[in-house]
């Protein structure tokens, strides 16, 4: 448990870790590379050392020099793996190995955390399937373990429903070039993230493999482009920024993002615009960032393509006038933890009045009081609390060390530099 010191006013540069969706997308898109990359200034943590060890069991050497992964690549010629595939709560790596392993002949085990065998992988099982590949759930419940039996992708058209992850999509469009014929992925529904999906087909294409995108209903991709080797410069991850401004934002301060792009297709890069909305200024460059908070004011507001970034709005809003509306936000469900579930729970603990629905949470400001905040051992749960800790007199978070998941380092860089 660590508490978190009261302060009057946030100040300061901040430079934010490298983003962990571009990490893990860099790293399995370098091991089917034919060569070597150099991925530089990417995110070191549980979800992307779990990559890492993964593709390793896949036959790709990858070494982890300060601030770089040299990957080397093996133009989709892996070998199957002779043990398991474990990757504790990594969503991104269980699900975009589930494709992955099916590139190569044989038998593939995915297993996870508890945790992770209750997130669900029925989605993209079934569009598997559709290709021939057998993709079996251990439990038959659509959840990890997975047994992955496959001879090669055979690729073609498919239909996936979009509207409980993105990473389903994404899974399938990174490895897809090496599918044995073209493919065609059919989005049933409204794909849900959409932000996430660009984020892949940007990487994609800075890799040299072009995925067309229709209007997010379909998506193209052609059999035989391989991706290119190459040094990749990992951008910051907004996701992690968003604690950051959050702080300035709740304390009046004034705080400098460096290293990263304002104009990056990640959606939390669009939550500094959410801010300015709640009453900040904003101030962008090249490639920085400046945040300076004020009172702030409730919004209404839909966050489908920031969902990383809800828990950080719901606790600001504890310190806006009026109540604030968060919508478009039913896939938190099955995240980490049931994150709509959690921040009821925990804002409520601190003396917030909270409605919740299926795909929506109202947080109306009510007396502060100390707490203890449960984390149920999602990072984003610590990350974003430590906000309220710098108004709130006596906030203790539990079990701290989840931030590990994707920022190790956070709470010695918080609270960041104060009045």
């Amino acid at each position: 448990m660590i508490g978190i010191k009261p302060v009057e006013k946030v100040y300061g540069t901040v430079t934010v870790p490298g983003s962990k969706s571009y990490t893990n997308r860099a790293l399995l898109i370098a091991a089917l590379a034919d060569g070597v990359s150099r991925l530089e200034q990417p995110l070191v943590s549980d979800d992307t050392k779990f990559m890492i060890r993964a593709l390793k069991g896949f036959g790709i050497k990858i070494e982890e020099e300060t601030n770089a992964f040299i990957v080397s690549g093996k133009a989709g010629k892996l070998i199957t793996p002779e043990e398991d595939i474990f990757v504790g709560n990594a969503g991104t790596a269980m699900r975009f190995l589930t494709t992955f392993a099916a590139l190569v002949k044989g038998k593939v085990h995915l297993d996870g955390d508890e945790r992770m065998r209750e997130r669900p992988l029925a989605d993209l099982l079934e569009c598997l399937g559709q290709m021939g590949v057998k993709a079996i759930p251990l439990y038959h419940n659509g959840c990890p373990p997975i047994d992955i039996v496959s001879e090669g992708v055979p690729g073609g058209e498919v239909t996936l429903l979009g509207n409980k992850s993105s990473q389903y999509l994404t899974s399938l469009l990174l490895s897809a070039p090496y599918f044995n014929n073209d493919t065609s992925i059919l989005i049933e529904g409204n794909l849900t993230s959409k932000s996430y999906a660009d984020i892949t087909l940007d990487i994609m294409q800075t890799f040299g493999v072009t995925a067309k995108n229709d209007s997010y209903q379909e998506f193209r991709v052609q059999a035989g482009q391989v991706y290119k080797p190459q040094t990749y410069k990992v951008e910051g991850d907004w996701s992690s920024a968003s604690y950051f401004l959050a702080a300035a934002a709740v304390t009046g301060g004034d705080i400098t993002l460096s290293g990263v792009n304002p104009d990056s297709v990640q959606g939390d890069a669009q939550f500094p615009a959410v801010l300015e909305k709640m009453g900040c200024q904003v101030i962008k460059t090249a490639d920085s960032l400046q945040l300076i908070g004020s009172s702030l004011k409730g919004i209404t507001i839909n966050m489908n393509n920031m969902p990383d970034a809800v828990q950080t709005l719901a606790v600001i809003a504890l310190f806006a006038k009026g109540k604030t509306v968060i919508e478009g936000i039913g896939n938190l469900r099955i995240k980490e933890t049931n994150r709509i579930e959690a921040l009821a729970n925990e804002l409520g603990r601190l003396g917030a009045e909270v409605e919740t629905g299926e795909g929506f949470l109202v947080v109306k400001p009510g007396e502060y009081r100390r707490a203890e905040i449960e984390t149920y051992n999602d990072h984003r749960m610590a990350m974003s609390f430590a906000v309220a800790g710098l108004k709130i007199p006596g906030v203790k978070i539990i079990n701290p060390k989840c931030v590990e998941k994707s920022y190790p380092d956070f709470f010695s860089h918080w609270p960041p530099g104060q009045i």
